[in-house]
Protein backbone atom coordinates (compact mmCIF):
# COMPACT_ATOMS: atom_id res chain seq x y z
CA UNK A 1 0.00 0.00 0.00
CA UNK A 2 1.16 3.64 -1.09
CA UNK A 3 1.91 5.25 2.03
CA UNK A 4 -0.11 8.47 2.67
CA UNK A 5 2.83 11.14 2.26
CA UNK A 6 3.18 9.52 -1.02
CA UNK A 7 -0.29 10.33 -2.11
CA UNK A 8 -0.28 13.85 -0.37
CA UNK A 9 2.75 14.36 -3.11
CA UNK A 10 0.67 13.09 -5.77
CA UNK A 11 -1.93 15.04 -4.90
CA UNK A 12 0.10 18.24 -4.76
CA UNK A 13 1.74 17.32 -7.99
CA UNK A 14 -1.71 16.88 -10.26
CA UNK A 15 -3.00 20.27 -9.85
CA UNK A 16 -0.90 21.96 -12.45
CA UNK A 17 -1.34 19.64 -15.11
CA UNK A 18 -5.46 19.42 -14.30
CA UNK A 19 -5.90 23.09 -14.99
CA UNK A 20 -8.23 24.25 -17.68
CA UNK A 21 -9.25 21.27 -18.70
CA UNK A 22 -12.58 20.79 -16.38
CA UNK A 23 -14.35 24.28 -18.75
CA UNK A 24 -16.86 24.09 -20.65
CA UNK A 25 -16.56 23.71 -23.98
CA UNK A 26 -12.61 25.16 -24.51
CA UNK A 27 -13.34 28.69 -23.66
CA UNK A 28 -11.36 28.65 -20.15
CA UNK A 29 -11.90 30.50 -16.84
CA UNK A 30 -14.26 33.38 -18.26
CA UNK A 31 -16.19 30.99 -20.19
CA UNK A 32 -16.48 28.66 -17.03
CA UNK A 33 -17.73 31.98 -14.94
CA UNK A 34 -20.52 32.62 -17.60
CA UNK A 35 -21.83 28.88 -17.28
CA UNK A 36 -21.72 28.57 -13.12
CA UNK A 37 -23.37 31.99 -13.63
CA UNK A 38 -26.16 30.33 -15.88
CA UNK A 39 -26.77 27.45 -13.42
CA UNK A 40 -24.66 24.86 -15.39
CA UNK A 41 -23.45 21.40 -13.55
CA UNK A 42 -19.78 20.39 -14.07
CA UNK A 43 -19.57 16.65 -13.63
CA UNK A 44 -16.50 14.37 -14.10
CA UNK A 45 -17.33 11.06 -14.68
CA UNK A 46 -14.51 7.54 -14.66
CA UNK A 47 -15.05 5.66 -17.93
CA UNK A 48 -14.54 7.26 -21.31
CA UNK A 49 -17.13 6.52 -23.50
CA UNK A 50 -16.43 2.91 -25.47
CA UNK A 51 -18.98 3.53 -28.32
CA UNK A 52 -19.97 6.92 -29.06
CA UNK A 53 -22.39 6.61 -26.12
CA UNK A 54 -24.26 4.27 -27.73
CA UNK A 55 -27.18 2.49 -25.30
CA UNK A 56 -25.86 -0.77 -26.09
CA UNK A 57 -22.79 -0.85 -24.36
CA UNK A 58 -21.64 0.20 -20.97
CA UNK A 59 -21.87 3.48 -22.62
CA UNK A 60 -25.56 2.96 -21.36
CA UNK A 61 -25.23 3.88 -18.17
CA UNK A 62 -23.97 7.11 -18.40
CA UNK A 63 -27.30 7.90 -20.09
CA UNK A 64 -28.58 7.15 -17.38
CA UNK A 65 -26.68 8.88 -14.74
CA UNK A 66 -27.15 12.24 -16.80
CA UNK A 67 -31.01 11.55 -17.16
CA UNK A 68 -30.56 11.92 -21.42
CA UNK A 69 -32.50 8.52 -22.17
CA UNK A 70 -35.82 7.26 -20.41
CA UNK A 71 -37.37 3.88 -20.54
CA UNK A 72 -40.88 2.57 -20.58
CA UNK A 73 -40.10 1.64 -16.73
CA UNK A 74 -37.79 3.17 -14.12
CA UNK A 75 -36.54 1.75 -10.88
CA UNK A 76 -37.08 2.99 -6.98
CA UNK A 77 -35.51 3.61 -4.24
CA UNK A 78 -36.45 -0.27 -3.26
CA UNK A 79 -35.62 -1.08 -7.23
CA UNK A 80 -39.33 -2.15 -8.05
CA UNK A 81 -40.18 -0.87 -11.63
CA UNK A 82 -42.30 2.31 -11.35
CA UNK A 83 -43.38 4.28 -14.44
CA UNK A 84 -41.49 6.33 -16.81
CA UNK A 85 -42.17 6.83 -20.12
CA UNK A 86 -45.03 4.25 -19.71
CA UNK A 87 -47.38 5.87 -17.33
CA UNK A 88 -48.99 1.75 -16.79
CA UNK A 89 -48.79 -1.57 -17.80
CA UNK A 90 -51.07 -5.17 -17.47
CA UNK A 91 -49.97 -8.09 -17.36
CA UNK A 92 -52.17 -10.23 -20.13
CA UNK A 93 -50.91 -13.27 -19.86
CA UNK A 94 -47.66 -15.14 -18.20
CA UNK A 95 -46.07 -13.96 -21.65
CA UNK A 96 -48.25 -11.01 -22.83
CA UNK A 97 -47.54 -7.18 -21.11
CA UNK A 98 -49.68 -4.25 -22.30
CA UNK A 99 -47.99 -0.97 -21.77
CA UNK A 100 -49.74 2.42 -22.11
CA UNK A 101 -47.72 5.54 -23.01
CA UNK A 102 -47.78 9.05 -21.54
CA UNK A 103 -47.70 11.83 -23.61
CA UNK A 104 -43.87 12.52 -24.47
CA UNK A 105 -41.28 14.10 -26.62
CA UNK A 106 -38.03 13.29 -28.05
CA UNK A 107 -35.99 16.39 -28.08
CA UNK A 108 -35.62 16.27 -31.45
CA UNK A 109 -39.58 17.46 -31.54
CA UNK A 110 -41.05 14.62 -32.69
CA UNK A 111 -43.66 12.69 -30.69
CA UNK A 112 -42.98 9.33 -28.78
CA UNK A 113 -45.65 7.09 -30.07
CA UNK A 114 -46.18 3.37 -30.27
CA UNK A 115 -44.01 2.84 -33.66
CA UNK A 116 -40.83 4.99 -32.29
CA UNK A 117 -41.42 2.44 -28.92
CA UNK A 118 -41.59 -0.54 -31.34
CA UNK A 119 -38.78 0.99 -33.32
CA UNK A 120 -36.68 1.48 -30.43
CA UNK A 121 -37.19 -2.05 -28.89
CA UNK A 122 -36.85 -3.48 -32.05
CA UNK A 123 -33.13 -2.08 -33.21
CA UNK A 124 -31.97 -3.61 -28.96
CA UNK A 125 -33.41 -6.49 -30.37
CA UNK A 126 -31.56 -6.59 -33.42
CA UNK A 127 -28.39 -5.08 -32.26
CA UNK A 128 -24.99 -6.40 -33.42
CA UNK A 129 -23.39 -6.67 -29.93
CA UNK A 130 -27.16 -7.06 -27.87
CA UNK A 131 -27.37 -5.19 -24.99
CA UNK A 132 -26.45 -7.49 -21.16
CA UNK A 133 -30.29 -7.10 -20.22
CA UNK A 134 -31.36 -9.28 -23.09
CA UNK A 135 -28.94 -12.37 -22.76
CA UNK A 136 -31.97 -14.56 -21.46
CA UNK A 137 -34.90 -13.33 -23.44
CA UNK A 138 -36.07 -11.97 -27.03
CA UNK A 139 -39.06 -9.46 -27.27
CA UNK A 140 -41.83 -9.00 -29.79
CA UNK A 141 -42.61 -5.48 -29.60
CA UNK A 142 -46.19 -4.24 -31.41
CA UNK A 143 -48.33 -1.18 -31.58
CA UNK A 144 -51.82 -1.60 -30.63
CA UNK A 145 -52.45 1.38 -31.01
CA UNK A 146 -50.36 5.38 -31.37
CA UNK A 147 -50.28 4.86 -27.34
CA UNK A 148 -50.36 1.48 -26.68
CA UNK A 149 -47.29 -0.89 -26.69
CA UNK A 150 -47.54 -5.11 -26.18
CA UNK A 151 -44.13 -6.77 -25.15
CA UNK A 152 -44.42 -10.34 -25.39
CA UNK A 153 -41.69 -13.22 -24.86
CA UNK A 154 -41.67 -16.86 -25.77
CA UNK A 155 -41.48 -17.74 -22.26
CA UNK A 156 -42.76 -16.34 -19.26
CA UNK A 157 -40.87 -13.22 -17.83
CA UNK A 158 -42.28 -12.12 -14.70
CA UNK A 159 -39.96 -9.10 -14.36
CA UNK A 160 -40.15 -7.78 -17.62
CA UNK A 161 -41.01 -4.18 -16.35
CA UNK A 162 -37.90 -4.34 -14.19
CA UNK A 163 -36.28 -5.15 -17.54
CA UNK A 164 -37.99 -2.67 -19.76
CA UNK A 165 -36.05 -0.32 -17.06
CA UNK A 166 -32.68 -1.17 -18.15
CA UNK A 167 -30.37 1.85 -19.49
CA UNK A 168 -29.81 -0.35 -22.41
CA UNK A 169 -33.24 -0.53 -23.40
CA UNK A 170 -34.12 3.37 -23.36
CA UNK A 171 -36.30 4.25 -25.61
CA UNK A 172 -34.76 7.05 -28.65
CA UNK A 173 -36.00 8.83 -31.61
CA UNK A 174 -36.10 7.52 -35.24
CA UNK A 175 -33.31 9.73 -35.74
CA UNK A 176 -31.18 7.90 -33.73
CA UNK A 177 -30.49 4.76 -35.67
CA UNK A 178 -28.68 4.82 -38.31
CA UNK A 179 -28.17 2.35 -41.50
CA UNK A 180 -25.03 0.94 -40.23
CA UNK A 181 -26.35 -0.20 -37.27
CA UNK A 182 -25.03 2.71 -34.72
CA UNK A 183 -26.95 4.16 -32.38
CA UNK A 184 -26.63 8.23 -31.63
CA UNK A 185 -28.52 9.22 -28.30
CA UNK A 186 -27.10 12.78 -29.42
CA UNK A 187 -30.43 15.34 -28.96
CA UNK A 188 -32.95 12.03 -29.72
CA UNK A 189 -33.49 11.27 -25.93
CA UNK A 190 -37.07 11.80 -23.92
CA UNK A 191 -34.82 12.94 -20.90
CA UNK A 192 -34.81 16.29 -18.72
CA UNK A 193 -30.98 16.84 -20.44
CA UNK A 194 -30.19 16.26 -23.70
CA UNK A 195 -26.20 15.77 -25.67
CA UNK A 196 -25.62 18.24 -27.44
CA UNK A 197 -21.92 17.93 -27.97
CA UNK A 198 -19.61 14.91 -27.79
CA UNK A 199 -16.13 15.47 -28.27
CA UNK A 200 -14.66 12.35 -28.51
CA UNK A 201 -13.63 10.11 -25.36
CA UNK A 202 -13.31 13.54 -23.06
CA UNK A 203 -15.94 15.83 -22.73
CA UNK A 204 -19.87 16.35 -23.78
CA UNK A 205 -22.16 19.37 -22.92
CA UNK A 206 -25.45 18.58 -22.55
CA UNK A 207 -28.41 21.40 -21.87
CA UNK A 208 -31.43 21.09 -20.26
CA UNK A 209 -34.65 19.72 -22.49
CA UNK A 210 -37.56 22.85 -21.95
CA UNK A 211 -39.81 19.77 -23.34
CA UNK A 212 -39.60 17.24 -20.93
CA UNK A 213 -42.58 15.91 -19.61
CA UNK A 214 -41.43 15.79 -15.92
CA UNK A 215 -40.82 19.41 -15.81
CA UNK A 216 -37.98 21.55 -16.15
CA UNK A 217 -34.48 20.69 -14.74
CA UNK A 218 -33.59 23.35 -12.05
CA UNK A 219 -30.10 23.04 -13.72
CA UNK A 220 -29.71 24.56 -16.95
CA UNK A 221 -26.48 22.08 -18.19
CA UNK A 222 -24.39 19.92 -17.92
CA UNK A 223 -20.63 19.87 -18.99
CA UNK A 224 -19.05 16.78 -18.59
CA UNK A 225 -15.11 15.34 -18.48
CA UNK A 226 -14.08 11.56 -18.46
CA UNK A 227 -11.43 11.45 -16.38
CA UNK A 228 -10.29 8.14 -16.65
CA UNK A 229 -7.90 8.47 -13.22
CA UNK A 230 -9.00 8.02 -10.44
CA UNK A 231 -6.56 10.58 -8.13
CA UNK A 232 -6.80 13.32 -11.22
CA UNK A 233 -11.04 13.05 -10.23
CA UNK A 234 -10.21 13.55 -6.78
CA UNK A 235 -8.08 16.21 -7.45
CA UNK A 236 -10.56 18.17 -9.43
CA UNK A 237 -12.62 17.81 -6.83
CA UNK A 238 -10.49 19.35 -4.13
CA UNK A 239 -9.63 22.17 -6.56
CA UNK A 240 -13.37 23.07 -7.34
CA UNK A 241 -12.82 22.48 -10.82
CA UNK A 242 -15.96 19.88 -10.88
CA UNK A 243 -18.74 20.02 -8.07
CA UNK A 244 -19.74 16.03 -8.89
CA UNK A 245 -16.64 13.15 -8.92
CA UNK A 246 -17.87 9.97 -9.24
CA UNK A 247 -15.41 7.45 -7.82
CA UNK A 248 -13.72 9.02 -5.61
CA UNK A 249 -10.46 6.35 -4.78
CA UNK A 250 -10.35 5.17 -1.65
CA UNK A 251 -6.76 6.35 -1.44
CA UNK A 252 -8.00 9.72 -2.12
CA UNK A 253 -11.39 9.74 0.24
CA UNK A 254 -10.32 10.81 3.40
CA UNK A 255 -8.10 13.35 1.48
CA UNK A 256 -11.51 15.66 0.13
CA UNK A 257 -13.32 17.53 2.88
CA UNK A 258 -15.74 15.55 4.67
CA UNK A 259 -18.80 18.15 3.21
CA UNK A 260 -18.01 16.95 0.16
CA UNK A 261 -16.96 13.11 0.61
CA UNK A 262 -20.03 11.11 0.29
CA UNK A 263 -19.78 7.60 1.23
CA UNK A 264 -22.41 5.09 -1.10
CA UNK A 265 -23.82 1.42 -0.18
CA UNK A 266 -23.02 -0.11 -3.09
CA UNK A 267 -24.37 -3.67 -5.23
CA UNK A 268 -20.68 -3.75 -7.04
CA UNK A 269 -18.62 -7.01 -5.67
CA UNK A 270 -15.08 -7.04 -7.31
CA UNK A 271 -13.91 -10.33 -8.25
CA UNK A 272 -11.13 -12.37 -9.35
CA UNK A 273 -12.56 -13.86 -12.51
CA UNK A 274 -10.52 -16.97 -14.30
CA UNK A 275 -11.10 -17.50 -18.09
CA UNK A 276 -12.43 -21.42 -18.20
CA UNK A 277 -12.49 -21.33 -22.35
CA UNK A 278 -8.51 -21.35 -22.81
CA UNK A 279 -5.93 -21.14 -21.20
CA UNK A 280 -4.58 -22.21 -17.49
CA UNK A 281 -8.03 -22.27 -16.11
CA UNK A 282 -9.54 -25.03 -18.19
CA UNK A 283 -8.20 -27.21 -15.37
CA UNK A 284 -10.74 -27.21 -12.84
CA UNK A 285 -8.06 -28.28 -10.09
CA UNK A 286 -5.81 -25.35 -11.46
CA UNK A 287 -9.14 -22.41 -10.51
CA UNK A 288 -9.66 -24.70 -7.26
CA UNK A 289 -5.96 -24.08 -6.17
CA UNK A 290 -6.22 -20.25 -7.49
CA UNK A 291 -9.60 -19.50 -5.28
CA UNK A 292 -7.78 -21.53 -2.25
CA UNK A 293 -4.79 -19.18 -3.00
CA UNK A 294 -6.61 -15.92 -2.92
CA UNK A 295 -7.66 -14.23 0.03
CA UNK A 296 -9.53 -10.74 -0.17
CA UNK A 297 -10.07 -9.64 3.26
CA UNK A 298 -6.60 -9.20 2.75
CA UNK A 299 -7.66 -6.14 0.56
CA UNK A 300 -10.13 -4.12 2.90
CA UNK A 301 -8.13 -2.36 4.74
CA UNK A 302 -4.81 -2.43 2.49
CA UNK A 303 -6.32 -1.15 -0.62
CA UNK A 304 -9.76 0.04 0.40
CA UNK A 305 -9.09 1.74 3.15
CA UNK A 306 -12.11 0.11 4.97
CA UNK A 307 -14.47 1.33 2.17
CA UNK A 308 -15.19 -2.23 1.54
CA UNK A 309 -16.48 -5.49 3.17
CA UNK A 310 -14.93 -9.02 2.46
CA UNK A 311 -16.79 -10.87 -0.18
CA UNK A 312 -19.74 -13.75 1.11
CA UNK A 313 -20.51 -14.72 -2.34
CA UNK A 314 -21.59 -12.39 -5.73
CA UNK A 315 -23.71 -10.33 -3.53
CA UNK A 316 -22.76 -8.33 -0.69
CA UNK A 317 -24.25 -6.87 2.06
CA UNK A 318 -26.41 -4.07 0.18
CA UNK A 319 -28.25 -6.68 -1.35
CA UNK A 320 -30.42 -7.14 2.15
CA UNK A 321 -31.58 -10.44 1.03
CA UNK A 322 -28.67 -12.28 0.08
CA UNK A 323 -27.53 -13.73 3.31
CA UNK A 324 -30.09 -15.30 4.94
CA UNK A 325 -30.92 -17.13 1.42
CA UNK A 326 -27.43 -17.74 0.84
CA UNK A 327 -26.72 -21.82 0.04
CA UNK A 328 -23.34 -24.06 0.97
CA UNK A 329 -21.35 -24.64 -2.09
CA UNK A 330 -20.93 -28.37 -2.76
CA UNK A 331 -19.16 -30.23 -5.20
CA UNK A 332 -15.86 -28.14 -6.16
CA UNK A 333 -12.89 -30.27 -7.72
CA UNK A 334 -10.01 -30.91 -5.48
CA UNK A 335 -7.34 -28.41 -5.51
CA UNK A 336 -3.63 -28.84 -7.51
CA UNK A 337 -1.09 -28.62 -4.45
CA UNK A 338 1.84 -26.09 -5.33
CA UNK A 339 3.73 -28.55 -6.90
CA UNK A 340 0.99 -30.13 -9.09
CA UNK A 341 0.21 -26.29 -9.78
CA UNK A 342 3.94 -25.97 -11.25
CA UNK A 343 4.07 -29.41 -13.10
CA UNK A 344 0.31 -28.40 -14.81
CA UNK A 345 1.44 -25.01 -15.62
CA UNK A 346 4.65 -26.04 -17.04
CA UNK A 347 6.56 -22.87 -17.17
CA UNK A 348 3.51 -20.56 -18.53
CA UNK A 349 2.75 -17.38 -17.49
CA UNK A 350 -0.46 -16.63 -16.64
CA UNK A 351 -1.77 -13.47 -17.95
CA UNK A 352 -3.90 -11.47 -14.70
CA UNK A 353 -5.68 -8.25 -16.26
CA UNK A 354 -6.53 -5.28 -14.31
CA UNK A 355 -7.57 -1.73 -15.51
CA UNK A 356 -7.31 1.89 -14.12
CA UNK A 357 -10.51 3.36 -13.92
CA UNK A 358 -10.84 2.62 -10.73
CA UNK A 359 -7.76 2.93 -8.96
CA UNK A 360 -8.00 -0.33 -6.27
CA UNK A 361 -8.21 -2.36 -9.37
CA UNK A 362 -4.55 -2.49 -10.34
CA UNK A 363 -2.95 -2.16 -6.48
CA UNK A 364 -5.55 -5.12 -6.13
CA UNK A 365 -4.36 -7.12 -8.56
CA UNK A 366 -0.54 -6.67 -7.05
CA UNK A 367 -2.16 -8.41 -3.89
CA UNK A 368 -3.53 -11.00 -6.05
CA UNK A 369 -0.85 -11.67 -8.28
CA UNK A 370 1.58 -12.16 -4.87
CA UNK A 371 -1.35 -14.58 -3.70
CA UNK A 372 -1.19 -16.40 -6.32
CA UNK A 373 2.87 -17.08 -7.00
CA UNK A 374 3.01 -18.19 -3.75
CA UNK A 375 0.28 -20.86 -4.87
CA UNK A 376 2.99 -22.21 -7.32
CA UNK A 377 1.58 -19.85 -10.59
CA UNK A 378 3.82 -17.84 -12.68
CA UNK A 379 2.25 -14.48 -13.42
CA UNK A 380 2.49 -11.35 -15.24
CA UNK A 381 -0.13 -8.18 -15.34
CA UNK A 382 -1.26 -6.26 -17.98
CA UNK A 383 -2.95 -2.64 -16.60
CA UNK A 384 -4.76 -0.78 -19.14
CA UNK A 385 -7.65 1.38 -19.36
CA UNK A 386 -11.10 -0.63 -19.37
CA UNK A 387 -12.14 0.78 -23.23
CA UNK A 388 -8.44 -0.66 -24.47
CA UNK A 389 -9.24 -4.08 -23.06
CA UNK A 390 -12.63 -4.68 -23.02
CA UNK A 391 -12.51 -6.51 -26.55
CA UNK A 392 -9.90 -8.66 -25.36
CA UNK A 393 -11.31 -9.97 -22.34
CA UNK A 394 -14.68 -10.53 -23.80
CA UNK A 395 -12.44 -12.81 -26.71
CA UNK A 396 -10.76 -14.62 -23.98
CA UNK A 397 -7.17 -13.55 -24.26
CA UNK A 398 -6.48 -13.13 -20.29
CA UNK A 399 -6.05 -16.00 -17.88
CA UNK A 400 -7.67 -13.79 -14.82
CA UNK A 401 -9.45 -10.36 -14.77
CA UNK A 402 -9.27 -8.40 -11.48
CA UNK A 403 -12.75 -6.77 -11.90
CA UNK A 404 -15.38 -4.62 -10.54
CA UNK A 405 -19.15 -5.57 -11.40
CA UNK A 406 -22.24 -3.82 -10.49
CA UNK A 407 -24.64 -7.08 -9.78
CA UNK A 408 -28.15 -5.18 -9.87
CA UNK A 409 -27.51 -2.80 -12.81
CA UNK A 410 -29.33 -3.88 -15.69
CA UNK A 411 -32.17 -4.48 -14.80
CA UNK A 412 -32.37 -4.64 -10.52
CA UNK A 413 -33.26 -8.25 -10.84
CA UNK A 414 -29.98 -10.34 -10.41
CA UNK A 415 -30.92 -12.65 -12.85
CA UNK A 416 -29.89 -10.41 -15.65
CA UNK A 417 -27.07 -10.20 -13.93
CA UNK A 418 -26.17 -13.58 -13.95
CA UNK A 419 -27.43 -14.51 -17.07
CA UNK A 420 -24.89 -12.14 -19.27
CA UNK A 421 -21.95 -12.99 -17.28
CA UNK A 422 -22.56 -16.64 -16.75
CA UNK A 423 -25.19 -18.59 -18.67
CA UNK A 424 -22.99 -20.39 -21.68
CA UNK A 425 -25.01 -17.83 -24.20
CA UNK A 426 -24.21 -14.81 -21.94
CA UNK A 427 -23.17 -11.65 -23.64
CA UNK A 428 -20.67 -10.61 -21.07
CA UNK A 429 -19.31 -13.79 -20.00
CA UNK A 430 -15.38 -13.03 -19.98
CA UNK A 431 -15.26 -16.28 -18.10
CA UNK A 432 -16.22 -17.92 -20.63
CA UNK A 433 -18.52 -20.49 -18.52
CA UNK A 434 -20.67 -23.00 -19.91
CA UNK A 435 -21.92 -25.74 -17.38
CA UNK A 436 -25.23 -26.99 -17.63
CA UNK A 437 -26.04 -27.03 -14.11
CA UNK A 438 -24.77 -22.90 -14.05
CA UNK A 439 -27.88 -22.98 -17.39
CA UNK A 440 -30.67 -24.64 -15.27
CA UNK A 441 -30.07 -23.46 -12.00
CA UNK A 442 -30.57 -19.44 -13.79
CA UNK A 443 -32.81 -20.51 -16.30
CA UNK A 444 -35.48 -21.59 -12.97
CA UNK A 445 -34.85 -18.83 -11.32
CA UNK A 446 -35.72 -16.23 -14.59
CA UNK A 447 -39.08 -18.40 -14.81
CA UNK A 448 -39.83 -18.08 -10.91
CA UNK A 449 -42.76 -15.10 -10.60
CA UNK A 450 -43.20 -15.31 -6.95
CA UNK A 451 -40.31 -12.72 -5.39
CA UNK A 452 -39.40 -14.78 -1.99
CA UNK A 453 -38.84 -18.07 -4.33
CA UNK A 454 -37.11 -16.18 -7.24
CA UNK A 455 -34.12 -14.81 -4.47
CA UNK A 456 -33.95 -18.36 -3.01
CA UNK A 457 -33.58 -19.44 -6.97
CA UNK A 458 -31.59 -17.06 -7.24
CA UNK A 459 -28.64 -18.24 -4.40
CA UNK A 460 -29.16 -21.65 -5.78
CA UNK A 461 -27.60 -20.14 -9.03
CA UNK A 462 -25.34 -18.52 -7.05
CA UNK A 463 -23.67 -21.66 -5.31
CA UNK A 464 -23.78 -23.33 -8.73
CA UNK A 465 -21.80 -20.39 -10.61
CA UNK A 466 -19.01 -20.29 -7.84
CA UNK A 467 -18.88 -24.43 -7.30
CA UNK A 468 -17.03 -24.19 -11.08
CA UNK A 469 -14.54 -21.28 -9.39
CA UNK A 470 -14.87 -19.71 -12.68
CA UNK A 471 -15.14 -16.35 -10.51
CA UNK A 472 -13.89 -15.45 -6.83
CA UNK A 473 -15.85 -13.14 -5.08
CA UNK A 474 -12.78 -10.93 -3.21
CA UNK A 475 -14.47 -7.87 -1.45
CA UNK A 476 -18.07 -5.80 -1.59
CA UNK A 477 -17.45 -2.12 -2.06
CA UNK A 478 -18.54 1.04 -0.21
CA UNK A 479 -18.32 3.69 -3.11
CA UNK A 480 -17.63 7.15 -2.83
CA UNK A 481 -19.00 10.04 -4.80
CA UNK A 482 -17.16 13.42 -4.40
CA UNK A 483 -20.22 16.35 -4.22
CA UNK A 484 -19.32 20.25 -3.43
CA UNK A 485 -21.08 21.35 -0.79
CA UNK A 486 -22.83 24.32 -2.85
CA UNK A 487 -24.84 21.35 -4.99
CA UNK A 488 -28.11 19.99 -4.09
CA UNK A 489 -30.01 16.96 -4.95
CA UNK A 490 -27.31 14.68 -6.18
CA UNK A 491 -28.60 11.21 -6.61
CA UNK A 492 -26.72 8.46 -4.62
CA UNK A 493 -27.52 5.53 -5.89
CA UNK A 494 -26.67 1.94 -5.00
CA UNK A 495 -27.21 0.46 -8.26
CA UNK A 496 -24.64 3.53 -9.24
CA UNK A 497 -27.76 3.88 -12.24
CA UNK A 498 -28.41 7.43 -11.27
CA UNK A 499 -26.46 10.57 -10.25
CA UNK A 500 -28.16 13.89 -11.92
CA UNK A 501 -32.02 14.15 -12.52
CA UNK A 502 -34.39 17.16 -12.43
CA UNK A 503 -33.88 18.25 -9.11
CA UNK A 504 -29.71 18.69 -9.58
CA UNK A 505 -28.87 21.85 -9.16
CA UNK A 506 -26.13 24.36 -7.93
CA UNK A 507 -27.27 26.32 -4.54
Amino acid sequence: MRSVPRRIVVALALPMLLSGCFAPGDGGSDTDAQARAAGRLRVALAVPPVQALSPYSNDATVLSKLSVVEGLTALDADGAAVPALAKSWTRKNPTLWVFELRKATFQDGTEVTAESVVNALDHANAAKTKPRVLSDVTLTVKAEDSDTVMVSTKTADPVLPLRLASPALGILSVKAYASDGTVSPVGTGTGPFKITKLIGKTKAALDRFDGYWGGKAKASGIDVTWIADGTARANAMRAGEVDIAEWIPTAQANLLDKNTRREVPSVRTDSLILNTRSGIFTDESLRRAAREAVNGSALVGSIFGGYADPAQGLFGPAVSWAAHKRVEVTGRAVAATTAEVESKTNGRTLRLAAYTNRAELPEAATVVQQQLEKAGFTVQQDVREYTQMEPDLLAGRYDALVFSRVTLLDTGDAVAYLASDFMSNGVYNIAGLKDSSVDQAIASAAEEGDTAQRQQKIMQAEAEILRTDAIVPLVHEKVVQGVSSSVEGVLLDPRERSLVNVGTHLK
